[in-house]
This record gives structure tokens, C-alpha cells and sequence, in this order.
């Protein structure tokens, strides 16, 4: 099994606004670096061009959602991308670029190799966390901590 995961953000502005700028101009230099990691297998990606990463993919037709959604080898793969490079210094700065969600934005499950989940599968397992909390169907990062 693969793991796959989806990661929503709200940009504070519409993506060629200077609010969010350095956020955007890095988009592709960090989902670059994430396909080049030990461990990567696959990332939803849009058809908007260089320097846009998914952001033409919409959710509830709203254009400032930021969907990312990638499957990994594991969760140490994952783990090492997010927290082990400059990704994580993006990921510090995130309330720079991106509105605070009330509720759950983040969910993880396993997917047999060679899946692709959609967009919208993946936010019915977004909507199963939200609803159910941590299951072996929709998960974040303690759950997998707790299972070793």
C-alpha cells in the first residue's frame, strides 16, 4: 500500500496578488523538489502553466483553495519531505499566505500502488476525519505516530 495525501489551504488573496507572491513564485521549485524525493510516486497537478502548481483546481468553485494532493511510498517519505527540507520553512510561514481554517484541512490514507486518488475522493476523506476523527480510513499524523 501507498499512501496518499491531501493538504487544503485558502490563499489570503487571489494567487497574482503581492500578498501572496513568494508563496506562488515558489510553487513550483518546492513541488519540484518534492518529486524528487526518495519516495514520491505521484501529484495531482493543473494546467494553468509554470510558477501556478494546482491552483486551477477549484473546490466549491472558489479560486483561492489550494489543493495539494501527492501519494508517497510511506509515511517516513512523506515525513521527510514535509518536516526535513525547505519545505518546512514554507510550512512555517504558512499564516503569511493562507487564511486559518476552522475546521480539519489535512488527511492521510492508504491507497493500493498504482492508485491515483481524484480530487473529489480525496475530499471524501477529508469530509471522514472531519466527521469521525482519526480512523484506518482517513488520518493524520498522530494516528500513524500511535500505530509505531
Amino acid at each position: 500500500m501507498h499512501l496518499a495525501e491531501l493538504n487544503v489551504g485558502r490563499l489570503l488573496a487571489p494567487r497574482e496578488d503581492p500578498r501572496v507572491r513568494e508563496f506562488m513564485e515558489n510553487l513550483d521549485r518546492i513541488n519540484g523538489l518534492g518529486k524528487r524525493m526518495p519516495g514520491f510516486v505521484w501529484m495531482m497537478e493543473g494546467d494553468s502553466g509554470p510558477g501556478t502548481g494546482n491552483t486551477d483546481a477549484m473546490i466549491d468553485g472558489d479560486p483561492q483553495y489550494v489543493p495539494n494532493l501527492t501519494v508517497w511510498e510511506d509515511a517516513k517519505s512523506l515525513r521527510t519531505f514535509v518536516f526535513d527540507t525547505i519545505h518546512k520553512q514554507f510550512f512555517a510561514r504558512k499564516a503569511e499566505w493562507f487564511e486559518v481554517l476552522g475546521q480539519q484541512h489535512f488527511v492521510m490514507w492508504w491507497v493500493e500502488e498504482g492508485h491515483q486518488p481524484s480530487l473529489d475522493e480525496a475530499l471524501e476523506r477529508l469530509d471522514m476525519r472531519r466527521k469521525n476523527g482519526d480512523t484506518e480510513h482517513a488520518f493524520g499524523w498522530d494516528y500513524l505516530k500511535s500505530r509505531g
